[in-house]
């Protein structure tokens, strides 16, 4: 089984996706016109204008707040000092550029979501991959093996991940018992899962921007702090990025390990934002004012809270290639230098607020999976709840490679299948796109599905032609 694993992970991680996100985002940039860049201001105004009194969804603040709750976890803090390690400071030049691409999957995926999505028994908004596969492509069995797959990864195995990273962090800064660490941190989730995806959402929408805006504070103060060293900070990432600095790990290094560690971070084209994309009620009433809002999500997760970890870590110089030093050491070492002995403490609190919310986040997708599958009853939200906290204890003590490598693999069926088919509704997205800049320019965009006639019977008019 490890070495059956091992090889798909090569297939999927080394080949398929690396170059097949990467080809995606540059696809949908170049189709939809820059249209992430071109019309930023765009991403902000759909987060900040007033939620509309809708109570079959959520907010979409709390929406990009939910989906920054499982895209910002222990990578933007571990995973940077890797890819830093591996790929030198050029690496992170890559991850920008990765970002800006993945902006553009980001914006389409969560479009789609939105335009297809239900309501539930309950009168609550569904939707994500799974629904645009099957209303859009008309490929059901295809739509039952992306929800299986995010089930058992987001639902189970990756909470396992970040309850693992947390229960470390705590025994190395603390001293806690690993156990009790899991033990806590799984009553402490069953508390907000339990209240499903609206708790979840209001919960994320407090937790989110306060550990965001902390980080981010203390990666500002080390910035004023080393003002004087910035300029060649950067100046250092650009020349690393093409192989210009022989401090650098070399051109091929800097942008496997930038592109590999953006495309990991922000999760655009995997799948998984949809899934709270489509909860949300949007303002204006349009998929496509969902999709900048998403949109923003990659751009906060990876420009902003990556490279602040960046930064920290080339400023405090201890980047070492060959030392060992990486992942959370090197990040907690970086942080000591800056602030002291607390810096160490920072970074366990930092990964714990990081991975939390990374929990309940990615339990909220794995439960609009169970909705598509019509599993979503009391019974078989109550075994997907007590799974995710059983997972959460038994990875806090135990860290299997082989299970984690395949969540990995099954995560690499997961995004194909997604990517698969954001390309082939890419004329939809575009559509779409088109509709809403028109419309911008002369007012308020709202959608009129009267206007889409080959749409017919795929999407719920209902929820679009209600004013």
């Amino acid at each position: 089984m490890t070495a059956i694993i091992g090889f798909l992970n090569t297939v999927f991680w080394g080949y398929v996706l690396i170059y097949g996100l990467l080809a995606v985002g540059i696809y949908f940039t170049l189709r939809l016109k820059f249209v992430q860049i071109l019309h930023f201001p765009e991403l902000f105004r759909s987060v900040l204008n007033a939620p509309v009194e809708d109570k079959s969804g959520i907010t979409p603040f709390q929406a990009l707040c939910t989906s920054l709750a499982s895209r910002v976890g222990t990578g933007n803090l571990a995973g940077v000092a890797v890819a830093l390690y591996l790929g030198g400071p050029g690496a992170i030049f890559w991850m920008w550029m990765v970002a800006l691409v993945g902006m553009a999957t980001a914006y389409s995926e969560s479009t789609l979501a939105q335009l297809y999505k239900v309501r539930d028994e309950n009168g609550q908004y569904r939707g994500g991959p799974a629904f645009y596969i099957a209303k859009g492509l008309n490929a059901p069995w295809a739509a039952v093996l992306f929800s299986l797959c995010l089930i058992l990864v987001f639902g189970l195995v990756f909470n396992a991940v970040q309850a693992n990273s947390i229960a470390d962090a705590m025994q190395g800064a603390f001293g806690f018992d690993k156990i009790y660490v899991g033990v806590a941190l799984a009553v402490l989730s069953a508390v907000v899962i339990f209240g499903g995806i609206s708790t979840i959402a209001r919960v994320a929408e407090y937790v989110v921007p306060f550990m965001a805006i902390a980080y981010l504070l203390v990666a500002i103060y080390v910035l004023v702090v080393n003002i004087a060293e910035v300029p060649a900070m950067f100046a250092l990432i650009v020349k690393s990025a093409f192989g210009l600095e022989a401090a650098g790990g070399g051109i091929a290094a800097a942008m496997l390990n930038g592109v590999k560690r953006g495309l990991f971070s922000n999760e655009a084209g995997m799948g998984s934002a949809p899934n709270i994309a489509a909860v949300a009620t949007p303002n204006p009433h349009h998929p496509s004012s969902q999709g900048f809002v998403q949109a923003l999500g990659v751009f906060i997760d990876t420009i902003l809270i990556c490279t602040a970890t960046a930064i920290m870590i080339l400023l405090s110089h201890k980047l070492a290639p060959g030392s060992g030093v990486t992942g959370t050491p090197l990040t907690q070492e970086a942080m000591t230098v800056h602030i002291g002995a607390a810096g160490r403490y920072f970074i366990a609190v930092a990964i714990f607020f990081f991975a939390f919310t990374s929990i309940i986040g990615n339990y909220a997708y794995a439960e609009n999976a169970m909705t598509y599958l019509g599993a979503n009853g009391p019974t078989g939200l109550t075994i997907l709840r007590l799974g995710s906290l059983a997972m959460v204890i038994w990875g806090a003590y135990e860290s299997v490679a082989t299970v984690f490598d395949a969540a990995d693999a099954v995560m690499g069926l997961m995004a194909s299948i997604n990517l698969i088919a954001i390309v082939l509704l890419s004329g939809t997205v575009a559509k779409l796109t088109a509709d809403f800049l028109a419309q911008r320019k002369t007012g308020v965009p709202r959608f009129a599905a009267a206007q889409y006639p080959e749409l017919a019977g795929k999407i719920d008019r209902e929820i679009w032609d209600e004013k």
